[in-house]
């Protein structure tokens, strides 16, 4: 079991990561901000009808993982989904045009914002029910197995999902077969609004591993570069035939668990909670670290923002105007 936390990337980390993957882990960092921003701000128009979780706060694990993944390997996630889904290369306006229901978002209008499926993208699934993409993460697995390719499954859960029984009983098949799975753990330390100590003995997500025989890492989810660092070990690992990893990316929603507002006066967290992990900004401090190493200088930064918020910005119009399924559509791709 490895212990991996700290404020900010430090020196040989960074330096292990080329500039093309940081400067990539910063933009991706940044489109997904943006389009979390974005529904927020369209949300109260009551248009996108389902609720949204979004992912403010969270980028880095995102990002750090997807980075470390092929256009090949298949990706899963929970009902927070919009940040791994765009970090294995989704399109902000497929995205956006199913929380809208259209014709034209991920999943033809049917998923809305929990259950986002892109084949083009091996975005394979995300569900609603608590630790439901598990065993569907370490199915791909198998059949990658059985196959003899190299391909690699990555699941994203929560920290409310190492209390379901699934949570066990699919590390222990995985690490039985020696499968490729890279199990993600956004420890955000609040399931809805009921805190992790009240629902676990231990702080001790990533320990869990140890019975299973595989290798489990608690890592800064804040700290993009450690987040990849420790991926791209794992994937590795992974692809050699090894068997799966688990990281607990230790990390901080900074919205309400479902919907755009803030939530500190609803009473289960405090106002100087949220404000020390906002402090702690994952997009803040990898824009810091990148400049101080020179890889990306303040009006590269500007660039990428401004490009980014235009491309936002069209993404969500267009999503806006496209056109809903047609009726001879409602009984197509459901199983």
């Amino acid at each position: 079991m490895t212990v991996r936390l700290g404020r900010g990337p430090s020196v040989v980390d960074m330096a292990c990561i080329s500039s093309e993957v940081h400067r990539s882990m910063y933009e991706m960092m940044v489109r997904i901000r943006k389009v979390s921003d974005k529904i927020a701000e369209l949300y109260p128009e009551q248009e996108m009808r389902c609720p949204v979780h979004l992912s403010i706060g969270q980028e880095a694990v995102a990002a750090g993982v997807g980075a470390a993944l092929r256009p090949d390997d298949h990706l899963y996630a929970s009902h927070r989904c919009h940040g791994p889904y765009l970090a294995k290369g989704g399109a902000p306006f497929r995205l956006i045009a199913e929380l809208y229901g259209k014709v034209t978002g991920c999943s033809r209008g049917k998923g809305g914002s929990m259950h986002l499926v892109d084949p083009a993208v091996n975005m394979m699934g995300s569900s609603s029910i608590v630790g439901g993409s598990l065993p569907l993460a370490v199915g791909s697995a198998l059949s990658f197995a059985l196959r003899g390719t190299d391909q690699v499954a990555a699941v994203f859960f929560g920290d409310g999902a190492v209390e379901e029984g699934i949570f066990h009983e699919s590390l222990n098949f995985a690490s039985l077969r020696k499968l490729p799975v890279l199990f993600v753990c956004e420890n955000n330390f609040y399931a809805v609004q009921s805190h992790v100590s009240a629902r676990q003995p231990g702080d001790n997500v990533y320990q869990h591993a140890e019975a299973h025989l595989m290798p489990g890492i608690r890592i800064d989810g804040n700290d993009v570069v450690a987040v990849h660092v420790a991926a791209r070990e794992a994937v590795t690992r992974a692809r050699a035939g090894a068997g799966p990893t688990l990281l607990e990316c230790r990390t901080y929603r900074l919205r309400e668990h479902v919907g755009p507002n803030r939530d500190h006066d609803l009473g289960y967290r405090a106002r100087e909670e949220v404000e020390d992990w906002e402090r702690r900004c994952p997009i803040r401090s990898h824009a810091d670290a990148l400049r101080h190493s020179g890889v990306l200088s303040g009006p590269e930064m500007a660039e990428i923002d401004e490009r980014l918020e235009d491309e936002i910005c069209f993404a969500a119009a267009v999503a806006k105007e496209s056109p809903y399924p047609q009726d001879e559509e409602v009984l197509s791709h459901v199983y």
